[in-house]
């Protein structure tokens, strides 16, 4: 069975290692363990995340296109190369305004 996270020791680019779909979400794991997880996104346009919460902070970091992030209520339009932290048990939400390709780094603790 194939491991469902990136290989070690390869090189890779963010930005190609994930495609987009149509009127889809695709997400793909690169590292995962009991500390915490790096995923890599790609969303088209107008999809998104509903508002949620998770237990442990996030690090957003966009690599393509543009999203509206709403947190607490408040939104933040971010652009390739933009980064927010989503904290930890605050509500939050993603949006696509265009198609867009995200890293989401959680650590748990």
């Amino acid at each position: 069975m194939k491991s469902k996270e990136f290989d070690k020791s390869k090189v890779f680019q963010f930005e190609e290692s994930v495609e987009y779909a149509d009127n889809s979400v695709v997400s793909k794991n690169v590292l995962k363990n009991d500390a915490g997880n790096v995923s890599l996104f790609a969303f088209d346009k107008d999809e998104g995340l509903s508002e949620h919460t998770a237990p442990f902070n996030a690090l957003v970091q966009v690599i393509d296109g543009k999203a509206e992030i709403t947190i607490d209520g408040k939104p933040y339009e971010l652009g390739k190369n933009d980064s927010i932290i989503m904290p930890a048990n605050v509500p939050h939400a993603l949006r696509a305004v265009e198609k867009f390709k995200m890293i989401l780094t959680m650590i748990k603790g």
